[in-house]
Parts: C-alpha cells; structure tokens; sequence
C-alpha cells in the first residue's frame, strides 16, 4: 500500500496526521473489500488553495473541508472486479497497486469543523478521509438513499477504528 501525504499548509496539526490518514485509508479498504494492494495521494492545504481547487474543478468559488478525485469509474461502487479488465488504466506499472485517486483537506476545515461539531480534530480528520476514501471507491451521496448508505459505512469505518465522538 502506498499512501502518499504532502502537506503544504503553513499552518500545522498537532495530532499525528500521517497515522490517521494511513489508519482510515487502509481501514476503509478493508471494509470495502478491496483485494488490492492500492496508491492514494492526499494533499493537506488550507482554506485559500482548496478554494482554488474547487473553484477549477468545480465551479464553486469557496472553500471546502475534502475533494476527491476518483481515479476509476465503477460499474458499481466498490465493484473491483471489472478492474482487471482495463489493468492499464487502473494499477500502476510498476508496483501493481490499484491506483485510487487523490483526496484534498483543508486543514482550516478540519479546525474549524471540529470545534463546530464538538469532537477532535482527530476524529474530524479521520471522518473526512473515511468520506473521501468512500467516494473514491465509486458511493456518492448525490440522491438520498446514497447519502444514507455512505453515512452508514462512514461510521462504522470510524467505530471500527476507534474514531468516536
């Protein structure tokens, strides 16, 4: 597993960001099922860039807390069957793994959201990979029974790692 973290955010955590990320990541996989051995990158920023980001990818001039960038499209989500199928366009060349895609925190976002919810930034880190980690694995929450299955599986990511409120 390959789980490649940048942090460019001036401002710093203190919780130990890495183990989180890397924790939630491979917890989320394993409760998908995922058979493979898989490459995620997350990039760690601030309000400001991740403004940028989802103003260039998605229109939306504002901040948010996480984007995914999905690097497969599912027949349906968490079906890694098909993958084998189109090899070249989903594992790497070189080491095999299944490329994910990337995830994008705003570190302000994380801050800011768990004072508002009452939790630690821990859990709020936590949370938002797990989101993330779900959308790249093909759930969305674009209509309302989706919405619900990812709250689901979200929390029980989270329960099963320890991440509580």
């Amino acid at each position: 597993m390959t789980i490649n973290i940048e942090y460019e955010a001036e401002k710093k955590l203190d919780i130990p960001y890495e183990d989180i990320i890397t924790r939630v990541v491979e917890d989320s996989l394993d409760y998908e099922d995922c058979p493979y051995e898989a490459e995620v990158n997350v990039l760690i920023t601030d309000n400001e860039d991740i403004r940028q980001i989802n103003n260039e990818y998605r229109k939306i001039d504002n901040p948010t807390d996480v984007l995914s960038f999905p690097m497969i499209e599912y027949e349906r989500p968490s079906d890694f069957e098909h993958l084998e199928e189109a090899a070249d366009d989903c594992f790497h060349p070189e080491t095999g793994e299944l490329l994910l895609g990337d995830i994008v925190i705003s570190i302000d976002k994380v801050e800011e959201q768990a004072e508002k919810y009452g939790h630690s930034q821990t859990r709020e880190l936590a949370f938002l990979v797990a989101h993330s980690m779900l959308h790249l694995c093909g759930y969305d929450h674009m209509e309302e029974d989706e919405r619900e299955i990812m709250e689901r599986k979200q929390e029980e990511i989270l329960r099963r790692g320890g991440y509580t409120r």
